[in-house]
C-alpha cells in the first residue's frame, strides 16, 4: 500500500507551531533539571522572547491559502487571524507572569512550557477543517490547562479548580467527540468541507444520527466558550486558578472555542443554519442574562468577571446566530477586543494581591483612585469598555455585533442583547464607585507595581483605545479573515 509522505515543504507552513515545541521542550528540560528562581525568570523572558518571534513567523503566513498533510490541516488567513491572537495573549500573560509567578512560586520551567502547549493546541483547534486534528488540538489545549489552574501550591481553591475542570472538561469533550462519531457514522465523512460538499448534493439530508451528532457538538463546544446550560465550571475555576491563568482562560481558550466552532458551523453545517440557529437564539439569551445577572450579586472581581465572560459569550452568539458569513467579522473583532480588555483587567486584580492572597473581593477596591490614580485610572477604561461604553473598543464590539442581527433581521435578539448592556453596566460601575467614592476600611497592604504589570495595562489602554477610536483597520483584516467562508 502507497503511503503519503508529506513534502518537506508541508513543513515550512507550520513554522509557528514547530518553534511553539521546540521553545516548550527546551523549558520542560530545564524544569526538569534546575528549580532555581533566577533560571525560571530566565525562561519566562525566553517565553516572551519566542513568542515575538513566532509572531514574525506567524505574520509571513497572511495571505496564504493551502491544505497541508493530506487536508489534516489548513493555512488560511482565518487560522492566522486566531493564532495571532493567542500568541499576542501568550505575549501578555508571559510578561504578567514574569512577576506572578515568581511570587506565587509556580515560575518553573514547566509552567512557561504548559503556556506554550496551550497555544500550540488552540492553533490546531483554529487551523484544522478535520474533525480528528480538531479534536487533537483541543486535547492538547486541555490537558495543559488542568495543570496549569492547579499550580498553586498549598491552596485547597486551586486543587479544586483544576479537579472540576478536569472532571467536567472530560464530559463536554465527550460530548464533542461522541458528536463528531455520529456525523461520521450517518455520512462517512470528517473533514467539514467535504460534509459541507455532501449534505448540498444529499439535500434533503435529515439522518437523525446527523441531527443528534450536531447537538452533541453544540454541547462539547458550549461547554469551551462557558455558555449557559454549560457553564457551571467557570466562576469556581476562574477563582480557584492561578490569576494569570484565570487571564489566559479567559481569553485564549475562548476564542480557540470560538474560532473552531465558527469554522465547523460556518462550513459544513451552514446548510442546517434554520435549524441550529434557533437553539443557538435561545442558548445566547439565556448566557447573556444568566451571566449578567448573576454577575450583579457577586462581591469577588474574579467572579464577577467569570460570569461577565459568560455574558459576553453570549453577546459573540449573537452574531452567530445570525449565520450570515459577512456579518461574522464582528465576531472576530469583538474576540480581539475582549482580549485586551480581559488580560488588562485581570492584571490589575493581580496587582493588588499578595503572595497567596487574591485580596479580589471588592472591599479590597475602595479609595484606590486616591491611593494609586494611575491603576485605577487603567482599571476604570477596562471596565467602562466592557461595559460597552464609548469611544472604547468594547462599544464598537458590541456595536457591530448588535448590528449584525439588526441586519440579519433578528430584533429581539438585539433589543436582548442592549438590554443586558445596560444591566452589566451596572456591577461594572460598581467597582469605580469603590475605586473612587468609597473610603478604603484599614490598611490595603503594599501594592506589587512591578514595571511590567504596567507595561502590560498601557498595552491594552492603548489598543482599545486605537481599536476604538480608528477601528476600520481591523474590522477589514476581520473580515479578510472571515471571507474564507463566503
Amino acid at each position: 500500500m502507497d503511503v503519503a509522505i508529506p513534502a518537506s515543504s508541508d513543513f515550512n507552513w507550520i513554522l509557528p507551531e514547530i518553534m511553539l515545541t521546540a521553545w516548550a521542550l527546551l523549558f520542560l528540560l530545564i524544569g526538569g533539571l534546575t528549580r532555581r528562581a533566577s533560571t525560571s525568570k530566565a525562561c519566562g523572558i525566553m517565553c516572551f522572547i519566542g513568542t515575538l518571534i513566532t509572531i514574525f513567523y506567524t505574520l509571513r503566513l497572511w495571505g496564504a491559502n493551502l491544505d497541508i498533510f493530506n487536508g489534516l490541516y489548513t493555512i488560511d488567513d482565518y487560522g492566522t487571524f486566531f493564532k495571532l491572537i493567542f500568541l499576542i495573549v501568550l505575549a501578555l500573560v508571559t510578561l504578567v507572569s514574569l512577576r506572578y509567578a515568581d511570587r506565587e512560586e509556580i515560575g518553573s520551567g514547566e509552567y512557561y512550557a504548559l503556556l506554550m502547549f496551550g497555544v500550540l493546541g488552540m492553533m490546531v483547534m483554529t487551523s484544522s477543517h478535520h474533525f480528528i486534528s480538531i479534536f487533537i488540538g483541543l486535547e492538547v489545549m486541555s490537558l495543559s490547562i488542568y495543570v496549569l489552574c492547579g499550580l498553586l501550591k498549598g491552596n485547597i481553591r486551586s486543587v479544586e479548580a483544576s479537579l472540576k475542570y478536569f472532571l467536567l472538561g472530560a464530559f463536554a469533550t465527550a460530548f464533542l467527540l461522541y458528536g463528531m462519531a455520529m456525523i461520521y457514522g450517518s455520512t462517512g465523512i470528517i473533514d467539514v468541507v467535504e460534509l459541507k460538499k455532501f449534505i448540498l448534493a444529499k439535500q434533503p439530508f435529515s439522518a437523525t444520527m446527523f441531527v443528534i451528532g450536531i447537538g452533541f457538538l453544540i454541547v462539547g463546544f458550549g461547554f469551551k466558550i462557558a455558555s449557559v446550560p454549560f457553564h457551571m465550571w467557570t466562576p469556581d475555576v476562574y477563582q480557584g486558578a492561578p490569576t494569570s491563568i484565570t487571564a489566559y482562560m479567559a481569553t485564549g481558550v475562548k476564542a480557540a472555542a470560538f474560532g473552531a466552532l465558527i469554522r465547523v458551523f460556518y462550513t459544513a453545517l451552514i446548510p442546517f443554519l434554520p435549524g441550529w440557529s434557533e437553539i443557538v437564539w435561545f442558548i445566547a439569551v439565556i448566557t447573556m442574562c444568566v451571566g449578567n445577572i448573576t454577575a450583579l450579586a457577586q462581591r469577588d472581581i474574579k467572579r464577577m468577571l467569570a460570569y461577565s465572560s459568560i455574558a459576553h459569550a453570549g453577546y459573540i452568539l449573537i452574531a452567530f446566530t445570525t449565520g450570515d458569513r459577512e456579518l461574522a467579522s464582528s465576531m472576530l473583532y469583538y474576540l480581539m477586543v475582549y482580549s485586551f480588555m480581559n488580560i488588562g483587567a485581570f492584571t490589575v486584580v493581580i496587582m493588588l494581591g499578595r503572595k497567596g492572597e487574591d485580596n479580589s473581593d471588592l472591599d479590597s477596591y475602595a479609595g484606590l483612585g486616591a491611593r494609586h490614580p494611575f491603576i485605577a485610572l487603567c482599571m476604570s477604561i477596562f471596565l467602562l469598555s466592557l461595559a460597552g461604553i464609548p469611544p472604547l473598543a468594547g462599544f464598537i464590539g458590541k456595536f457591530y455585533v448588535l448590528s449584525a442581527a439588526v441586519k440579519a433581521q433578528y430584533y429581539w435578539l438585539a433589543v436582548i442583547g442592549v438590554l443586558n448592556s445596560v444591566v452589566a453596566a451596572f456591577y461594572y460601575l460598581r467597582v469605580m464607585m469603590y475605586m473612587y467614592f468609597k473610603e478604603s476600611a484599614g490598611d490595603q497592604g503594599t501594592i506589587d507595581k512591578a514595571p511590567q504589570y504596567g507595561l502590560v495595562m498601557l498595552v491594552c489602554v492603548w489598543a482599545l483605545l486605537h481599536m476604538g477610536i480608528f477601528p476600520k483597520t481591523f474590522l477589514l483584516i476581520a473580515q479578510k479573515a472571515i471571507s474564507i467562508f463566503g
